[in-house]
């Protein structure tokens, strides 16, 4: 199962006012991803957010394809809600106003993964 970095450069000083605005976000009533279809497409398994002085970082572990984590971000309510409280603090402006919008601030937003490592990539033995 994959995970995704996405970075958000905020303005720095206001890490305790972003933890305020994370720590009230509802996550959403099903993991389960779909695709501009509505059939499944993989499956959403946990999130972290980390920040440290301008850099803040959500780490999303999912199954399946990260556009169908985008695009059900995008369609989400409470992402939008929590988008709109934390643009103050945000060090630079992004559109996220419509899922395509969304999407392409996401792809941009995106760290590249240069390891990966899980339990079931060990060794056996190890």
């Amino acid at each position: 199962m994959p995970y995704a970095a996405i970075t958000y450069r905020v303005k720095p000083g206001h890490e305790d006012e972003i933890a305020e605005i994370f720590a009230g976000f509802k996550r959403v009533g099903t993991p389960v991803l779909v695709d501009d279809d509505g059939k499944e497409a993989g499956r959403l398994v946990g999130t972290a957010v980390f920040i440290k002085d301008d850099l803040m970082i959500r780490v999303i572990h999912y199954e399946g394809d990260l556009i169908h984590v985008a695009g059900n971000m995008a369609r989400h309510k409470g992402v939008h809600a929590l988008e709109a409280k934390l643009a103050p603090y945000l060090a630079e402006t992004r559109d996220t106003s419509t899922p395509e919008a969304f999407g392409q601030y996401f792809k941009n937003a995106t760290m590249r993964c240069i390891s990966q490592l899980s339990a079931d990539t060990l060794p056996v033995g190890g």
